[in-house]
């Protein structure tokens, strides 16, 4: 499925939920292209600047990235308009009523958002059913549980940062990251206006517009710090979160604040402004790319311009980018965009669910097909419970109605959910045998006697379900043994007897850690002293390895810090193995990866130890099943594992087994533990073996056959490092 994304997490923008039109409150007379003139009348200019911004978001979706490699812009120039808005509408309020009415906002909001959000939160919940594997079901049915409550950016926030997610699809709902950002900011911000419309009452002199202003600086200033910080240190989170987001809604509130001021800005002035604010909001989505890091400080150039083409609008007539933005069909882009947002990323997902990688031609085509129910939902639901008179007139009633949407958003969610076959479910008493199968005889399956092989037609229960093998992992996740992709700081964990003097360092990525459990307990029966140091994929490597398409610096980084603690530590034997089987040629070019680079890296630190004499032992990588998913499939073939099925020798060619033999080769000293005879006995690998299910994320190992491993991993693994290491 090819969806245009950004530093591993798909960006898609927010048209917000806020209509520029709220009442469609006719413009004053003498307003001229802004139809504003102080008040809040309706801005063209800004529908058609939304405009501009969906239209950014369309392209950069539909996978046609070379055109907008900077479409996620939009999200910003949403936040933009989204802060001016509110704040203008709260602003008049208390300037016109000396209060607000937080009755009457929440239930404004509550009818312009909610029922087309729980219309499409539904139809998703459907779609996803439809389109999308049944081992997805249960997180993405979580995840519209999360866009119908608006808390869904903290999840994927979450998720962006967990290394055992990188087997998650593309969520249906994440375009409703930043509606959960906005509907975060609609919660506390009218309660800022109130607080400090209060404080000012009580203070005589005050003006209320300097003092909110001051106020909204407090907000903006250590909001844009902390995303420059955070984006630095933690990209993936940093996109997500509220924080990070919150100083861009208050540009735009400072520029409703400012109100009276910009029309006071000479006409020419205002012109120039406009014209350079567009152009620095459309020249973002073209020059910006995934290259850079987001928010940030990068931000600055969509933020400010967004601000200019608004704060132009109040006098620059005609002449200025408002007569442009002002265009008619622009103006009706605009207004719809709200729903196009809501319905193009479901659309897109189900699609590249259906029909596999899309492209540009067929993203257009779908993300153009939104406009039919967009214009259908904004018709037939939004428009008609918006305007219904009964809701307008009572805002207990709006927000019953807003809140019952809500819920049957929540429900879809948990539906999915709940529907969620329990496939390979054991329904016999004792433990699958999984390995042992293989001791009894060389039969993969427990039921044979020894010496066959079962059919896999055969085969009526197994452990763990296809649906859950993603949780099948081993304990060391939990204990945040596993240094994420961002740091470069080195996480050392401990296991097995701690009093002991034979350490047993584990060096590497999730492929030595899949090992953990089997190694935890031999080095528990063998008064073996383990210290584990990971990174995510992180091979313990010499080398400039590439992670999402950039030279993965902070591995390079970790290796030197970890190689430099081995070297200090001085452990009996270190235990590795891992999955890159490239690294790079030229480590400021992320194109140039080889396996040539990688063997060559992979012996040169290996032989780091070996000079300072710690003896080193790599554990061969398993074969992979490459592009297959092992579990996906099984999940939806339990009637025919045989389409779960590889080739042995093709799959040990697309490991990194055969370089780390090469490698091992190179240096004095190095002997190699094979166990692909037992992850894949026979010419053609098998999903499950003993009734228990192999493989889980991409070619990793379930930690329950591991467990099966055991005894093994003990007859290979105890002599080898009894040898090199002088103990066992």
């Amino acid at each position: 499925m090819h969806i245009a994304a950004r530093t591993g997490a798909t960006r898609p923008a927010d048209p917000g939920g806020q209509s520029v039109s709220e009442a469609r409150q006719k413009s004053e007379p003498g307003g001229g292209v802004s139809g504003v003139r102080g008040g809040g009348g309706f801005r063209p200019d800004i529908e058609g600047l939304r405009a501009v911004a969906i239209g950014l978001v369309l392209v950069y979706h539909a996978g046609v990235v070379e055109l907008v490699p900077g479409g996620f812009v939009g999200v910003d120039v949403f936040f933009v308009i989204s802060g001016f808005l509110i704040t203008g509408l709260l602003i008049r309020e208390l300037e016109r009523d000396g209060r607000v009415s937080l009755g009457r906002f929440y239930a404004r909001r509550a009818k312009r958002l909610l029922p087309a959000a729980g219309l499409v939160l539904v139809v998703t919940a459907a779609l996803t059913w439809a389109s999308v594997s049944v081992v997805q079901w249960r997180t993405f049915g979580g995840d519209i549980v999360g866009a119908a409550l608006y808390v869904v950016n903290w999840v994927l926030a979450g998720r962006s940062v967990d290394y055992l997610a990188e087997g998650v699809g593309v969520s249906p709902v994440q375009h409703f990251w930043s509606l959960a950002v906005e509907e975060q900011f609609y919660i506390v911000w009218p309660l800022l206006l109130v607080l400090v419309g209060w404080w000012v009452r009580r203070r005589s002199g005050a003006r209320l517009r300097p003092v909110m202003g001051v106020a909204i600086g407090l907000v903006i200033v250590p909001s844009l710090i902390w995303s420059v910080v955070m984006t630095a240190s933690n990209p993936e989170a940093a996109f997500f979160v509220t924080p990070t987001r919150l100083w861009e809604l208050g540009v735009g509130a400072l520029v409703a604040i400012g109100a009276t001021w910009w029309l006071r800005v000479p006409r020419l002035v205002a012109v120039v402004l406009g014209w350079a604010g567009l152009v620095a909001v459309i020249a973002s989505g073209v020059f910006l790319s995934s290259a850079v890091a987001w928010p940030g400080y990068a931000a600055v150039w969509p933020v400010l311009g967004t601000a200019a083409v608004i704060v132009a609008g109040y006098t620059s007539g005609r002449a200025g980018a408002a007569g442009l933005l002002s265009w008619k069909p622009a103006v009706w882009v605009g207004g719809l965009s709200y729903s196009l947002y809501l319905w193009h990323w479901p659309l897109l997902v189900a699609a590249a669910g259906f029909w596999g990688e899309l492209g540009g031609k067929r993203g257009l085509l779908v993300a153009g097909a939104s406009f039919i129910p967009a214009y259908l939902s904004y018709r037939f639901v939004e428009n008609p419970f918006r305007f219904a008179k009964p809701i307008a007139k009572s805002n207990r009633l709006a927000l019953s109605m807003g809140a019952n949407f809500s819920l049957a958003g929540v429900a879809a969610g948990l539906v999915l959910m709940l529907i969620v076959p329990q496939v390979g479910t054991n329904p016999q008493e004792g433990q699958a045998a999984g390995a042992a199968a293989l001791r009894q005889g060389g039969s993969a399956n427990q039921e044979e006697p020894p010496g066959s092989v079962q059919s896999l037609a055969s085969i009526d229960w197994f452990t763990p379900q296809a649906t859950e093998a993603t949780a099948s992992v081993p304990s060391a996740y939990a204990d945040e043994c596993q240094q994420d992709q961002e740091s470069a700081d080195v996480v050392m964990c401990e296991y097995g007897d701690l009093d002991s003097d034979m350490v047993v360092a584990v060096v590497g990525d999730s492929k030595i850690l899949q090992w953990q459990s089997a190694i935890e307990q031999i080095a528990t029966d063998e008064g073996w002293h383990v210290q584990s140091y990971t990174k995510s994929s992180c091979a313990f490597s010499a080398g400039m390895q590439a992670a999402k398409g950039e030279p993965y610096t902070s591995c390079a980084q970790w290796n030197e810090n970890v190689l430099a603690d081995l070297v200090e530590l001085d452990p009996d034997v270190v235990l590795t193995s891992g999955r890159n089987a490239e690294a790079l040629e030229d480590w400021e070019d992320p194109d140039s990866g080889s396996t040539e680079a990688m063997t060559d890296a992979l012996a040169e630190q290996w032989a780091h130890l070996s000079d300072e004499g710690i003896p080193v032992v790599p554990i061969l990588d398993n074969p992979s099943p490459g592009d297959l998913s092992v579990y996906e499939c099984v999940a939806e073939n339990l009637d025919n594992l045989e389409a779960c099925t590889f080739d042995r020798e093709e799959g040990i060619d697309r490991s990194q087994a055969p370089l780390q033999q090469e490698a091992a080769d190179r240096v004095d000293g190095v002997q190699t533990i094979d166990l692909s005879d037992l992850v894949c006995p026979e010419q053609t690998c098998v999903p499950v073996i003993g009734n228990v299910l192999v493989y889980r994320q991409s070619s990793h190992v379930t930690d329950a056959y591991v467990r099966t491993l055991i005894p093994d991993l003990t007859d290979r693994l105890v002599p080898v490092v009894g040898e090199v290491g002088g103990g066992g």
